[in-house]
């Protein structure tokens, strides 16, 4: 028997049918998962909504708001909490793409009065064990019933009253960037 002689033809036909099979496969387990995804995805975002916001008994996801910004490449949601049909309090999306790694996405809940409630860190893609400390009660609590009216929300290091995570300087002013995004947005939306 003769060993098939490898040639230019059948290299590009045997690498195309390669490339053919792995994108359809590819597509349907994209198309396999898509719907799961979006569930956990909801899910993450109802737990901070819970987190984040005073107790409502409205739907909060359903009746969300998209802002589109110059800020931001994506609208910026809000999402309006209601006890009994009276305002409690409002969720805002605010995002950074100056993180260590690029994207911050927090959610900030807001009092009627424009103190922070809570935040929620939904997205990051920071260095595990420095940036990722941006989620650490030690981090947060610093945030929690200021007013960023009166709270400058930058790292003491530019001015500003919020004690950076040690050694994650960036991740620190991304996030007081997307805090200060969400609260700029709650006051023009309120």
């Amino acid at each position: 028997m003769r060993k098939k002689e490898s040639t230019f033809i059948n290299m590009v036909l045997s690498l195309m049918v390669i490339t053919i099979v792995a994108g359809f496969s590819l597509g349907f387990v994209n198309d396999l998962t898509k719907g799961p995804k979006a569930k956990a995805k909801l899910e993450r975002k109802i737990n901070a909504l819970k987190l984040v916001l005073p107790a409502f008994d409205n739907n909060p996801v359903a009746e969300k708001k998209l802002i589109k910004s110059d800020k931001v490449k994506d609208s910026i949601e809000i999402y309006t909490a209601l006890l009994n049909n009276e305002f409690v309090g409002s969720a805002v999306v605010g995002s950074s793409n100056k993180g260590f790694s690029g994207l911050i996405k927090i959610m900030v809940g807001f009092n009627p009065d424009g103190q922070i409630q809570n935040i929620a860190v939904l997205e990051q893609k920071e260095t595990p064990g420095l940036g990722t400390k941006m989620k650490d009660e030690k981090f947060l609590k610093q945030f929690r019933g200021k007013d960023p009216s009166s709270f400058n929300l930058k790292v003491t290091k530019d001015g500003g009253e919020v004690d950076a995570i040690t050694g994650s300087t960036i991740t620190s002013r991304a996030f007081g960037e997307a805090t200060q995004l969400a609260y700029d947005e709650f006051i023009k939306n309120k």
